[in-house]
């Protein structure tokens, strides 16, 4: 199981170079899920890095059942054409090319996210602004999540 977690402050240096942290690399078992990664475009343009074995069941699972044909088809053809297999150096660097930080609009002041089974590339205001405007929903349902967790522990006792 994967479960990547946290978040970490970072910039973006003048070779494009992006440091993946060592508390967000040691959350990955290279043995079951790749040392490689996919950086792909994701979400509303948000940039994910996803561990290699991971990326390729996702991707290998296919288009989702409820596309219709041609939309099965832009589905597969985008997943593939915008994943860029990519490895870190020794240094725990990754190389983000300048078309694809254009894409993501990255500037130099990124947040790097653990999002359970992959990480999410933030420009720092973004990731502050999304933050900002969901934190009431998610303590609203942190609070339903939890209280579910202890009626179910409840009953089983």
């Amino acid at each position: 199981m994967l479960l990547l977690t946290g978040e970490y402050q970072h910039v973006i240096d003048n070779k494009n170079r992006v440091l993946v942290s060592n508390k967000l690399r040691n959350q990955i078992d290279a043995d079951e899920h790749g040392s490689c990664f996919y950086l792909v475009l994701g979400a509303n343009g948000v940039l994910c890095l996803y561990p290699e074995k991971y990326f390729e069941q996702i991707v290998l699972a296919g288009a989702p059942a409820s596309l219709a044909p041609d939309e099965a088809v832009a589905f597969e053809r985008m997943s593939f054409a915008l994943a860029n297999k990519i490895e870190l150096d020794k240094q725990g660097r990754i190389l983000i090319s300048e078309r694809l930080r254009k894409r993501a609009g990255l500037q130099n002041k990124i947040t790097l996210v653990g999002v359970r089974d992959h990480i999410e590339i933030w420009n720092e205001g973004s990731w502050e602004s999304f933050l900002s405007d969901n934190m009431a929903q998610y303590q609203k349902q942190m609070s339903q999540a939890r209280r579910a967790v202890l009626q179910k522990q409840n009953e089983d006792v």
